[in-house]
């Protein structure tokens, strides 16, 4: 049962439903949203917690809250009285869950009289990738003739070590509230870390919130965000920068391209992680305390979806618009590769200034990995 869960829901009312469980070894506690499918109505949020781990749960839910319609802000009883004086908000929940083999159930009731059933299919999260990849780019070479031949800026680009679908550090975890780590984790940060950075960030600043997620997301801590590029060859390094023993099943390394231009014409950004429906957002955080990001031409993705691909792959079916490529190149073009790209100036101690950052890159010149 733990995990994010993405379905509909119909009843007296429909819509989209989401539950972020995570897991707590001898019970799952997390929140549950059901967005209605009139987006003038506001959603509702509870908190749930389960008494244990067992397939089938029977709760009741009394913490709820509403959110305001096409926002991200959570509005009051009293401000919903006045707003929306003829509809009727519940104040308790009966909850009914269910886990099978190929889905999770919610069945509900509420002391309105209310009642709804959700059916959440299984997140492909963990799932081999099944993006297609650009036929024609197989190696080095190819590749870096394809990366020249795209318009300037169009397309960002992330490298990754293994041929895995895109998902955040936050939700490779076996975390999945983001409530919960928005008002707990990033807080307990700020707190920890202050006295390591000149600068005190006020998280209660969106974009000083969002120059300290990207602090620690360049610096190791899970977040929601994905570090992405301008540069092609960027990408390259971070797909080909780790040295680690590879199987007969992991000898390529991938480089997705996203059309970014096509994606905020296309899409609306969402500026929070929470009370938000599903979304996959761009944005360029201020670079407080990050001397990293200008010199790997970074920018961030921010998501409250675990299964990235996925929730694109629904895009681009709802446009007519393909987004999101992928490209896998052999990981024994690395030698080669990391040459190539130390003479464009592209190195470890380019794109991490500092003591690592010179010590990665001396250890990549005279300790060359065994291939």
């Amino acid at each position: 049962m733990k995990g994010q869960w993405i379905g509909r829901f119909e009843g007296t009312n429909s819509g989209l439903a989401i539950l972020d469980l995570d897991d707590e070894g001898t019970f799952y506690r997390g929140h549950a949203f059901a967005f209605d499918d009139n987006p003038d109505l506001p959603a509702i949020v509870a908190a749930v917690v389960t008494p244990n781990t067992q397939p089938i749960q029977e709760l009741e839910i009394t913490d709820l809250a509403a959110i305001r319609p096409r926002t991200t802000q959570l509005i009051t009883r009293e401000q919903l009285a006045v707003e929306f004086p003829n509809i009727a908000y519940p104040k308790k929940l009966a909850l009914r869950l269910k886990l099978t083999a190929k889905e999770l159930e919610a069945r509900w009731s509420s002391d309105l009289g209310t009642e709804g059933v959700a059916k959440f299919p299984r997140c492909r999260s963990a799932d081999e990738s099944d993006l297609k990849l650009i036929d024609d780019v197989q190696d080095w070479k190819s590749f870096r003739d394809y990366a020249l031949s795209l318009p300037h800026r169009q397309f960002i680009f992330r490298g990754q070590g293994m041929c895995k679908r895109l998902r955040s550090s936050f939700h490779r975890s076996r975390r999945k509230d983001l409530i919960r780590y928005i008002t707990e984790d990033v807080p307990e940060a700020v707190r920890a870390l202050s006295s390591r950075t000149r600068h005190l960030f006020n998280i209660t600043d969106p974009g000083q919130n969002a120059a300290f997620l990207n602090l620690l997301q360049h610096h190791g801590y899970p977040t929601p965000l994905l570090d992405w590029t301008y540069s092609p060859f960027v990408a390259a390094f971070f797909a080909y920068r780790y040295r680690r023993n590879r199987g007969p099943d992991n000898n390529n390394v991938r480089i997705f391209a996203f059309d970014r231009q096509a994606w905020i014409r296309d899409w609306n950004p969402v500026q929070s992680i929470t009370f938000a429906r599903p979304h996959f957002s761009l944005l360029e955080a201020l670079s407080i305390e990050n001397q990293r990001a200008i010199p790997q031409q970074a920018l961030l993705s921010a998501t409250n979806v675990d299964d990235i691909e996925s929730y694109i792959r629904e895009k681009e079916i709802a446009s007519g618009q393909t987004y999101l490529f992928a490209v896998d190149l052999p990981f024994a073009e690395r030698r080669k590769v990391m040459e190539e790209l130390s003479a464009m100036g592209i190195t470890a101690g380019s794109l991490f200034p500092g003591l690592d950052g010179a010590c990665e890159e001396l250890r990549g010149r005279f300790f060359h990995p065994v291939e």
